[in-house]
């Protein structure tokens, strides 16, 4: 019975670390090749992504296009609206996150803050104008508000944040590779209104812990939980648990 009952045992610690290499082996490969979590570090994309929103990034959906997989999964190319998550071109290290304007192939023209792809007008019902008449002091060459034209080189795509007059985007240093997008912003899994670190200091990232544990029920905006980020205006509204924001 002893004999047994230890290899039983050996048995169940067995099953239990299979389970746990099993369960390790599938994160790191929903990480890698399927979704990644991806924090938002600035007001670039206000008033739709706001600071302190995390959200989940969408890795799969920009697969390889053919017949084959496009019919058995949900791939797709980049399209036009998509808000995406990119190795910044000039340090790749770095990732950003923008809104697709721009396509391969098209002619962009922005003349007093508005734009037109192609000779026609785009409807963009998700920006926000802090500054809507003046150019900002920061952008004297006027790229902020006139730029263009502009033809989008193959194999690139045009991004833009959703705030305007505040967003570092393809206005300024290009456009954003193919290669270089990581994948679509899709959810919002919780937001926390706290001012982002000052620096990467070991300091500063105390205080950001600290400020986190302290005001995580105060501070987190409950409403923009599961919130969906929807290609046209900016997010629709997914399964949301709590009702106050």
């Amino acid at each position: 019975m002893a004999a047994a009952s230890e290899s039983e045992k050996k048995s169940t610690i067995r099953e239990y670390y299979e389970a746990l290499l099993i369960a390790i082996v599938f994160v790191n490969f929903a990480r890698i090749f399927a979704f990644q979590a991806f924090k938002i570090p600035s007001g670039s994309m206000e008033d739709n992504l706001k600071t302190g929103d995390h959200i989940v990034v969408n890795k799969f959906i920009y697969g390889p296009q053919a017949p084959v997989l496009n019919a058995l999964l949900p791939l797709r190319d980049v399209r036009r609206g998509d808000v995406i998550v990119f190795r910044y071109p000039q340090d790749p290290e770095t990732d950003y996150v923008k809104r697709v304007i721009g396509l391969p192939g098209e002619t962009l023209l922005i003349r007093d803050k508005k734009i037109s792809v192609d000779g026609k007008p785009l409807d963009e019902p998700y920006t926000l104008f802090i500054d809507p008449h003046t150019r900002h002091a920061n952008h004297p060459d006027g790229r902020r508000d006139q730029f263009g034209p502009y033809r989008v080189p193959p194999d690139t795509y045009f991004a833009m944040g959703d705030n305007r007059d505040n967003s570092y985007d393809s206005r300024f240093w290009g456009p954003v590779p193919r290669d270089m997008i990581k994948g679509r912003a899709f959810m919002v899994y919780w937001s926390i209104d706290i001012p982002p670190p000052a620096d990467d200091s070991v300091r500063a990232r105390f205080k950001e812990l600290g400020d986190v544990i302290l005001g995580f029920f105060t501070k987190t905006r409950w409403k923009r939980t599961f919130l969906v980020v929807d290609r046209h205006n900016h997010y629709t509204p997914g399964i949301s648990v709590y009702g106050n924001e």
